[in-house]
């Protein structure tokens, strides 16, 4: 059933507000993966550094010897797992997850798995992240397939995104299933305590799309774990906010996230072009130039950092190839949100729920 559109939020800045916040006492523990990304390890170490202090320690992995000459003398509350192998843009993700037990990737997610860290966090190659998340984390119990959830800078305010590359082909089922993780990571990690829930397709109506979204709306509709279920949403629908929750396929995610990241740097260089035509116009750009530092904030992805993989039995993040040291900052900050709101406990009790009243 379509649910009624909500009020928009006053501002975008209450996401990363509320993620800056310290929920309680514990103390973090994130695996940084030093070798991960176009700018590693100089930008990781950095960025990683910036988060770190006495409610977040930071366990690099990579190359000790390169990672230690990077950190200043009598740093506290970091330490250096060696991992002498690295996975490659262009290596087979799933055969490289498997062959190679040393590298980065595979190090610091087992870390996780033994308990030693709470979050893993690596901009190196995605494919490979996601298939030793499966391999050496493995999923929440219940959980048929992980998805990639990204922040969508929208306005009045951002929107969760999901799946923007874990799987190419989705079945209807699977996309149920990241609806009821993206509800909880909205919850959980945004604050809002009533998400709602919209499927990505060509038409509104619930008749629109391929077999399997059309198959989907009908799952999603008839969940009742799944609280307000908007419907069906367009392409243009996405940064109009008409939803807090936007479900897809990894494909079809993918290239609407970067055809998005197209068009804002498309806006980004227009709107620097414009402000050097003239005398006049440069001028004016004094006078604005607060207001575009502000927008700049606002769709920057580097405000965010980086994207959680939803449905590992662990915390596991995935930041952008050229994520520099804000965005590992950024990344930082939300995965703690992420491990202090217990997400994935949620994601469990929701999804087993699921399953007991599936069978």
């Amino acid at each position: 059933m379509r649910g009624e559109r909500r009020k928009p939020y006053v501002s975008p800045h209450w996401v990363t507000d509320a993620w800056s916040a310290i929920t309680d006492a514990r103390v973090v523990k994130v695996v940084v993966d030093a070798a991960g990304g176009d700018n590693a390890p100089d930008e990781v170490v950095k960025g990683a550094l910036d988060a770190a202090g006495p409610q977040l320690q930071v366990i690099f992995v990579g190359d000790e010897p390169r990672i230690r000459a990077l950190l200043p003398p009598g740093v506290q509350h970091v330490s250096v797992v060696h991992a002498p192998d690295v996975i490659g843009y262009d290596e087979e993700p799933a055969t490289a997850a498997r062959a190679k037990t040393e590298s980065s990737i595979v190090v610091g997610l087992r870390t996780v798995h033994s308990g030693e860290a709470d979050a893993f966090v690596s901009a190196g190659n995605t494919g490979a992240v996601v298939a030793a998340s499966v391999l050496y984390v493995r999923r929440i119990p219940g959980v048929k397939r992980p998805a990639i959830c990204t922040i969508m800078p929208a306005m009045p305010a951002p929107v969760a995104f999901l799946d923007v590359g874990a799987n190419a082909e989705c079945r209807a089922e699977f996309l149920r299933q990241f609806a009821i993780m993206g509800q909880a990571f909205a919850r959980e990690v945004m604050s809002i305590p009533e998400p709602t829930i919209g499927l990505l397709s060509i038409g509104e109506e619930p008749s629109k799309g391929t077999p399997e979204v059309i198959e989907a709306h009908q799952l999603i509709a008839g969940d009742e774990r799944i609280s307000h279920f908007y419907g069906n949403i367009e392409g243009r629908d996405i940064m109009n906010r008409l939803v807090d929750v936007i479900v897809t396929d990894g494909f079809t995610g993918n290239v609407v996230l970067k055809s998005a990241e197209g068009v804002a740097g498309l806006m980004a260089h227009k709107v620097r072009e414009e402000l050097r035509r003239d005398w006049l116009a440069r001028a004016g750009a004094l006078l604005i130039m607060p207001a575009l530092r502000r927008l700049k904030a606002e769709i920057d992805w580097e405000e965010y950092g980086a994207a959680p993989l939803m449905g590992v039995d662990g915390v596991c993040f995935i930041g952008h190839g050229s994520s520099k040291s804000r965005a590992f900052r950024s990344a930082i900050r939300t995965l703690t949100r992420f491990v202090e709101n217990r997400v994935n406990e949620h994601i469990r009790e929701e999804i087993q729920a699921d399953h007991v009243t599936a069978a």
